[in-house]
């Protein structure tokens, strides 16, 4: 009998770790089984300190819990791998391109690259796109300006993956072009409102349609997203992007295979599964919106 395995991914975590492990629990809880893998689709800032002046001022409020586990204070509870955004802790990611071990269990894929994890065969690309640095040289990242630029894929980066096939997750940050217009023209009347059509950028789009992955987790927009890329000859991709981790319901997204087979996928903590195989995956997947001012009963005390 085919392995079964729940994989639990998690949105922007920016900082924020002992929420999304107190979510992985209360998802294990409903689920009733252990959660066997965790990917994070980037800006996960994994500063050991709190004041790194290297934080961007925005972010300097949002806590950096990360030092506990690079320390030994605590340890996730499952494996933890993440692709890299455009807030990291660049200086401590430079010399680990190709990935790296940052404290038990936490594991950063790299910039580009496919690994199998658990069985399952996985492509990731870290960073967004910037048209004028893209054919620049990464350089070391010591300078704010530099710190910058690690946060942007780069050519030779995209090249490496373009052309890999049988390939179950994708990891990207930036969600790529035109979905939201896929979204539109397969709903006149969409069931919540749609973010701008523009967000994502073309280079990622161009990557997955070459790549054709059976699953694309995506990041860096805060909203959650569902849609599938299909067509003549070309098997269907579906898309499930994520929010920051402010609230678990959106956040939070989980596929159970049997060996490399997803039969089943939902958002949240609460178990309740919004897709099987053979199912259609749009928008009618993502879950109720909560009303304005409505407080998530996973968030009380955060």
């Amino acid at each position: 009998m085919p392995e079964s395995l729940l994989v639990a991914a998690l949105g922007d975590i920016h900082g924020r770790f002992h929420r999304v492990e107190t979510w992985l629990d209360a998802l294990e809880q409903a689920r009733g089984r252990r959660v066997d893998l965790v990917l994070a689709v980037g800006d996960v800032e994994a500063f050991r300190h709190a004041d790194d002046h290297r934080r961007k001022a925005a972010k300097r409020t949002m806590p950096a819990e990360f030092a506990e586990y690079a320390d030994g204070l605590r340890r996730v509870k499952r494996p933890l791998f993440f692709i890299g955004g455009n807030n990291e802790d660049f200086a401590a990611l430079h010399d680990m391109q190709d990935g790296g071990e940052l404290a038990p269990d936490v594991w950063y894929l790299g910039r580009a690259g496919v690994r199998e994890l658990r069985g399952l065969r996985v492509v990731y690309l870290s960073g967004i796109h910037a048209p004028r640095f893209i054919e620049q040289p990464l350089k070391r990242p010591t300078t704010q300006d530099t710190m910058k630029q690690a946060g942007y894929f780069r050519t030779a980066e995209v090249e490496r993956l373009t052309g890999l096939r049988d390939v179950d997750l994708m990891l990207v940050h930036e969600w790529p072009r035109g979905i939201v217009q896929r979204a539109r023209e397969e709903n006149p009347s969409p069931p919540r409102p749609l973010p701008s059509y523009w967000i994502g950028n073309p280079v990622t789009r161009r990557l997955v349609d070459s790549v054709q992955p059976r699953w694309l987790l995506c990041g860096h927009s805060h909203k959650a997203f569902a849609v599938t890329l299909e067509g003549p000859g070309r098997p269907a991709t579906h898309i499930a992007c994520l929010d920051q981790a402010a609230r678990p319901q959106e956040s939070v997204f989980w596929l159970e295979y049997e060996g490399r087979e997803a039969v089943r996928a939902g958002w949240g903590t609460s178990g309740a599964v919004a897709w099987e195989a053979g199912q259609r995956w749009d928008l009618s997947a993502l879950p109720a919106q909560l009303s304005e001012g409505e407080v998530a009963p996973a968030e009380a005390g955060y």
